[in-house]
């Protein structure tokens, strides 16, 4: 995710947004947020860094900025990421109810290359990426509740502290418990994946026969 310096570049833009905002009017801040963003990318680039996280967080920043413009509404900035967390948090929910956690699903093709329904036959296994996929539905689930109760009453700048502090941070958290799922799941002999076939002498020349 880019550690402290991912996180960071993640937050200015929208810290710049609410500042702007505040001083100078929402196109301003739409502006601002936007140039801030491009400008991180140059950075980025300056510094031989990965510029694709930057690039992304520019295409954020352009939704929202165009979502706050349109509508009139500082708050209006902060819809795409409350929308993308009801989203996320509903469709992890239905992997639990369909008795195929998401956590598991990815970590499958992962480590597979496709479809394996062997691991959702070991209980343990399937035990642990359900938790693991639970705490994803509480962490998307909780950003939604706080940040749309937060929209609905015009607090524009506990938004941008709640979107900072509810992103990563919370992320790092959910990201351990997958760790803890994965290390689980691998530890099972039932689900390990077999190791490359390597052909014999037999099988090393076709056209010879035993």
């Amino acid at each position: 995710m880019g550690g402290v310096s991912g996180l960071v570049y993640a937050s200015v833009p929208t810290f710049t947004y609410v500042i702007v905002n505040a001083i100078a009017g929402l196109n301003a801040a739409v502006a601002v947020a936007v140039g801030t963003s491009v400008g991180l990318i140059l950075l980025r680039r300056q510094r031989k860094e990965p510029v694709q996280p930057a690039v992304s967080g520019l295409l954020g920043v352009v939704i929202a900025g165009l979502i706050a413009h349109y509508t009139g509404s500082a708050e209006g900035y902060f819809l795409p990421g409350i929308w993308i967390s009801l989203a996320v948090a509903a469709a992890f929910t239905v992997s639990l109810v369909v008795r195929r956690p998401l956590v598991g699903v990815v970590w499958n093709l992962m480590r597979s290359g496709g479809p394996d329904p062997a691991w959702r036959a070991d209980k343990v296994v399937l035990r642990g990426f359900d938790v693991a996929t639970l705490v994803f539905v509480a962490v998307f689930a909780g950003r939604f509740i706080v940040q749309q109760w937060l929209y609905d009453a015009g607090s524009t700048g506990w938004l941008a502290i709640a979107r900072i502090a509810m992103g990563y941070p919370l992320l790092g958290l959910a990201l351990v418990v997958v760790s803890w799922a994965v290390r689980r799941a691998n530890r099972r002999p039932g689900v390990r994946v077999a190791p490359p076939h390597k052909p014999g002498p037999s099988e090393s020349r076709p056209g010879r026969r035993i």
